[in-house]
């Protein structure tokens, strides 16, 4: 009997074996992913500020487009819209960023388009994040204040 007994305690015993280790991999797992989130989740922050930042600079350049004849005769501010649109290009150009020129009117309107690698959710399979930058300008009359 008691060979019997032992051998029952050994069967319960090895019943339990491995219910740690998924337990501790399981978790594992997700403090990675929650730590990739918050890794990854701030780099997509900071890509998209960089982003909006670009096209904000690039539809100032081209609302520096002016016609300067039109504005000499008339005193109107008048864009010249290829030239806007390809001196807004030009400066995505310049700083490594891509992304669209729309000239509507006096308005430049840009949007950059981004991908962040990520660091810990590729993981998990995510191995970019992208992101987009918007920004638009129009030209502006005086130095503090904008006039009509």
């Amino acid at each position: 009997m008691t060979r019997m007994t032992q051998l029952a305690r050994r069967v319960r015993s090895c019943a339990d074996d491995g219910q740690v280790s998924a337990f501790v991999v399981t978790i594992t797992l997700a403090l990675l992913a929650l730590a990739g989130l918050g890794l990854d989740g701030g780099l997509a922050l900071a890509a998209k500020v960089k982003a909006n930042g670009h096209a904000e600079a690039a539809a100032r350049a081209g609302a520096q487009a002016l016609d300067l004849a039109q504005y000499r005769a008339t005193g109107q501010l008048r864009l010249i819209p290829a030239q806007s649109a390809a001196e807004a290009l030009d400066y995505l150009g310049n700083v490594g960023a891509s992304g669209t020129v729309t000239v509507s009117g006096d308005t430049v309107a840009v949007r950059v388009t981004a991908s962040q690698p990520t660091q810990l959710l590729g993981l998990v399979g995510v191995s970019s994040v992208q992101v987009h930058g918007e920004g638009s300008a129009r030209p502006q009359r005086g130095i503090t204040t904008a006039e009509p």
